[in-house]
This record gives C-alpha cells, structure tokens and sequence, in this order.
C-alpha cells in the first residue's frame, strides 16, 4: 500500500516539482498516472523508489515510512517494488533466463527456487520459447515482456511501469497493456504513469491526474475530453 500525504518537493535548484499532493493507493489496485510533461509524475516515481526524499509531508510505502528510512533499509524497500522502464535497461551480452536469474541472485535467492519462479514467470508473460535469445534478437515487444518478467520474478508487491509503451506501436501496446491487467488480477498492485491517452481511455480504471504538481482529479474513467498531451 501506498499512501502520500500533503507531499511537496522542491530540488535543490529551486524547481517545484509537488505542492502538497495526497492519494493512496491499497495494495490490489490498478491506477494510471497521467499528466503533461513537468506535471510531476516522474518526482512521484522517485519519491516511491526513495530514489529522492519529499521537501514536506508524509509518505508510507509497503510498510516502509520513507521519511526516516536508513540507506540499509532501501534496498529491502526496493524488493518490494518492481519497476518497468521504457527503454527496458536489459543487460545485452545475457540472454532472456539469464536476465532473470541475475535479478534474482542480486537478492540472494536459491537455486532451486530460481529455476521455478523463472519457468513460472517467462510462462506469464509468453517468453518461455525465447529463453535462450538474446535482447538484441528480440523484437521491442518482445524486450518489454522481457522487462515486466524481471520486474515480476521477485514477486514484488507492486509493479511500476514508467511509460512502459513509449516505444511500442499501438497493437504492442495494447498488448502490454493487457499483460499488465493479467498480473493485477492475479494479485499483484500496478501504477502505470503514461501519457498513452488512448490506452488510458481503452481501460476502466482509477486515473490520478497531475498538473504543476498538484492533483486535478482522481477517479475512474480515462483522461478528461480536453486533456493535452
């Protein structure tokens, strides 16, 4: 679960990135993260990740009160959270088990247990034919399966996909896209932050609208009839 309260976030060069932005969300949720470039939605990102801190306000994640965490805690924070990249940051030179099996000994996970977990996860996803590729010898579709895999096979409490179609064409997206709802449904809670206004529009799901750093709105449904991209 994830609950900010009355967030603000200013960097050390002055930007305003958060004005005192609140919302939670529980843990099985499906949200969208939507606003214009600058709205603030990556500071968001960083403020989960505990990648910055927040100038002002409460924030609580999976447990974690991230207001006092200690630098060992993080990474323990981390384990909890799976994050999708859109431009995948798969490591090239190792194939597609091999991507998974180094997420998963980075945490110190079994033998055993990372041959199930993988088998299980390249299964999800519709990678299983494509274990002994490369990234290179994958299409881009066929990379962000890959990335939403290692994302997942550390079976975190939530997913975090950070424009996860940017670079995908709409019939990929919409693939992706439908992926991302099969894990939620199978129990895991995702926050999608895109500006992929039609995919928003396409899923009946709780949308959290940013602008200038402030929420705007927070409801089911898709962007708003006049939302600029």
């Amino acid at each position: 679960m994830i609950r900010l309260h009355d967030i603000c976030k200013t960097y050390d060069n002055g930007t305003k990135a958060l004005g005192g932005v609140s919302f939670r969300i529980d843990d099985g949720e499906f949200v969208f993260l939507v606003g214009s470039s600058g709205s603030g939605k990556s500071t968001i990102i960083k403020l989960i990740t505990a990648e910055v801190g927040c100038s002002d306000g409460r924030i609580m994640v999976n447990g974690f009160n991230l207001n006092d965490i200690r630098p060992r805690q993080i990474p323990h924070l981390r384990r909890t959270l799976g994050v999708i990249f859109q431009d995948f940051r798969l490591i090239e030179k190792k194939t597609v088990e091999e991507n998974l099996v180094f997420a998963m000994r980075a945490v110190g996970s079994r033998s055993r247990d990372i041959k199930k977990r993988i088998a299980y996860v390249l299964d999800l996803v519709g990678m299983t034919e494509k274990r002994t590729a490369l990234p290179t010898e994958l299409s881009g579709g066929e990379q962000q399966r890959l990335a939403i895999a290692r994302a997942l096979v550390n079976n975190p409490q939530m997913i975090i996909a950070d424009e996860p179609t940017g670079n995908l064409d709409p019939a990929r997206s919409l693939e992706i896209m439908m992926l991302l709802e099969k894990i939620n449904e199978l129990g895991t809670t995702v926050l999608v932050v895109t500006h992929a206004k039609e995919l928003v529009d396409r899923f009946s799901k709780r949308v959290i609208k940013l602008d200038a750093g402030r929420i705007v709105s927070d409801g089911q449904g898709g962007y708003s009839s006049d939302e600029e991209e």
